[in-house]
């Protein structure tokens, strides 16, 4: 499986004196920043914990701790950010395909996330070379040897990043791979509800969302309408809804799959990636859609229970316990 985002390191912190409002972020949610804010947020964070970060460099990640062969395509600078990142995902055996921003495209991306006692992550994100992905920067290379072409919704919020993904899309088709869309965040969804409609519709076999972001792509008020439309697109998709598991659409209707149980909840920073990680691993295994589901509720409720979104247990022993590998 290959995965394609934005390559983003992730800043993580403890935020017990709601730094997060100071610094006039909405709870719960992704803002975008300039470079020029950097310091400003860096330093409002206290102790960090940094790893190699974005939704789908998580995703990879996971599949790669699950036993899964993967690649990740993404775009970072020539600074400490960048090496940081790529050794980070090398050392857990992805396979990397990453280009080089030039001088006036940007640092590496960074993901600020103020994680506060509830355990929400609420995150303020500077996008840098990540979402400077041009088409120049794509090749086949990882992408024809997947089952699975995974791409990030985040990677819409600009232009040259568009091109990148119309062109994996079609290397993808090429090669019979199974393109997968992540919705990423309702307010992404609603910057570019109608590119994602038409990617939906046209060029996606399986989309992965949360509740919030599958009615904000179909406006509409309730999930049972959203997977009434989606049902009609003819599409494999699957919805998270945190403490209540996620909901699966299949070709016999609607599965509800229960969320893991687990004793407290630490962290909630990629818990949506992980569920990724287990479901489109399973998918690629051969598994049913709920078989892949129930995976990804293992891989989510391991997440959740520790900063950080990289598995502190084996996930593929985990899995092997359970009977879902």
């Amino acid at each position: 499986m290959t995965g394609i985002g934005n390559a983003l390191l992730d800043i993580i912190a403890r935020d017990t004196t709601d730094a997060y409002r100071t610094l006039g972020l909405v709870k719960a949610s992704m803002t975008l920043i300039d470079e020029d804010q950097l310091d400003t947020f860096y330093q409002a964070m206290g102790p960090t914990i940094e790893m190699s970060g974005g939704s789908v460099a998580n995703s990879i990640a996971g599949i790669a701790a699950l036993g899964g062969t993967c690649g990740y395509i993404g775009k970072v600078a020539d600074d400490e950010f960048g090496e940081r990142f790529a050794h980070d995902l090398r050392t857990m055996g992805v396979e990397l395909d990453l280009a080089t921003a030039a001088a006036d495209e940007g640092a590496t991306g960074r993901c600020h996330v103020f994680i506060t006692p509830d355990a929400q992550r609420t995150m303020a994100t500077y996008l840098g070379a990540s979402n400077q992905l041009r088409v120049d920067d794509i090749s086949e290379r990882l992408i024809e040897r997947s089952e699975i072409t995974y791409v990030e919704g985040y990677l819409y919020d600009l232009a040259p990043a568009k091109s990148a993904i119309r062109k994996v899309v079609n290397f993808a088709h090429q090669h019979d791979s199974m393109v997968a869309l992540s919705l990423s965040d309702m307010f992404c969804v609603q910057r570019h509800r109608r590119d994602f409609l038409d990617l939906v519709t046209s060029d996606v076999d399986v989309l992965l969302a949360n509740e919030s972001e599958i009615l904000a792509l179909f406006e509409l008020p309730r999930l049972e309408l959203a997977f009434r439309a989606l049902d009609e697109l003819g599409l494999l998709a699957v919805v998270t809804r945190g403490p209540l598991g996620a909901d699966v659409l299949t070709s016999s209707g609607v599965v509800s799959v229960p969320a893991s149980e687990v004793d407290e909840v630490v962290d909630q920073n990629g818990a949506g990636d992980l569920f990724a990680s287990g479901f489109l691993y399973g998918l690629a295994l051969g598994a049913d859609p709920v078989e892949a589901a129930e995976l990804g509720s293992l891989c989510a409720g391991e997440i959740i229970r520790h900063l950080g979104a990289r598995p502190e247990s084996d996930l593929e022993s985990l899995a092997i316990g359970v009977g879902l590998l």
